[in-house]
């Protein structure tokens, strides 16, 4: 049976679920796992899907764009334009990746809000759990190992520890 929360007059509270979601098969599993097990907290409150765009690069090896583990990289300063065209598409990706995940959704009867930011995925993930009151953060995880992750470190790791709502990492079987 659900437990209902409520404030002071018996209004129910919502209670917003998070999923941070990449171009990676983990964040994917993150999200089916989200739309298979939590079907009634996100068909009664807000269900948010949230990527980071990678933040620009001002030093000499400027990174083009993210897609899964391929990174393309420049060897010289980039010129303004350069940075835009990147800029534009990170933020295309961005979209592209966010309407798949909400095509996902909707394929569910779910309708998911969705969010991107530029920055640094970590604190991007608890910057926007703060400012939006998420009451669960859904996270995928790689699978590295915890003594990869403590030397190499995580976004799962990080917001563990940084995020103001309690966080739930799903691993892939």
């Amino acid at each position: 049976m659900a437990e209902h929360v409520t404030e002071n007059g018996g209004v129910p509270l919502e209670r917003k679920v998070m999923v941070a979601v990449d171009d990676g098969e983990y964040s994917h599993y993150a999200l089916m796992w989200v739309l298979d097990n939590l079907e009634e907290s996100i068909t009664k409150s807000p269900l948010v899907i949230f990527t980071a765009q990678p933040p620009p690069s001002n030093n000499h090896s400027f990174t083009a764009a993210a897609l899964s583990s391929a990174r393309m990289y420049c060897s010289v300063s980039a010129n303004p334009e350069y940075t835009y065209t990147i800029q534009d598409q990170n933020k295309k990706i961005a979209f592209a990746l966010l309407e798949k995940a909400k095509e996902i959704c909707a394929g569910r009867g779910v309708d998911a809000e969705t969010l991107t930011e530029v920055g640094d995925p970590q604190t991007a993930i608890c910057d926007a759990v703060q400012r939006l009151n998420i009451s669960l953060l859904v996270l995928g995880e790689r699978g590295i190992g915890k003594i990869k992750r403590a030397i190499q470190g995580s976004v799962s790791s990080y917001c563990l520890h940084n995020a103001k709502c309690p966080v739930l990492v799903v691993k892939k079987p």
